[in-house]
């Protein structure tokens, strides 16, 4: 069992930052595929950005060039840093843990509100 906890969201005004920060109970970044997903109020759940167990990054095109995934192993976190936040970044972001091979190991984290507004 993963368990993941997630910190970091708050309210930002529209061009701002916020780091978001996933912690992971134990070392699982040579086994997990870790991401970070949203959801958005009457919205669908949808991938952020995910980083590979070889570190291979990827981006949704609405994310990128404005947000970075990132990890430290020795700290078992995987961060997201948001810069250039708009308005249609609000939602609750979620963290995902995802084994490479067994597909029942799926964990999520409880999301954390990020709210971008004026």
């Amino acid at each position: 069992q993963v368990q993941l906890v997630e910190s970091g969201g708050g309210l930002v005004q529209p061009g701002g930052s916020l780091r978001l920060s996933c912690a992971a109970s134990g070392s699982i970044f040579r086994s997990y595929r870790v991401g970070w997903y949203r959801q958005a109020p009457g919205k669908q759940r949808e991938v952020v950005a995910t980083i590979t167990s070889g570190g291979s990054t990827n981006y949704a095109d609405s994310v990128k060039g404005r947000f970075t995934i990132s990890r430290d192993g020795a700290k078992n976190t995987v961060y997201l840093q948001m810069n250039s936040l708009k308005p249609e970044d609000t939602a609750v972001y979620y963290c995902n843990a995802r084994h490479n091979f067994v597909v029942a190991w799926d964990y999520w984290g409880q999301g954390t509100q990020v709210t971008v507004s004026s």
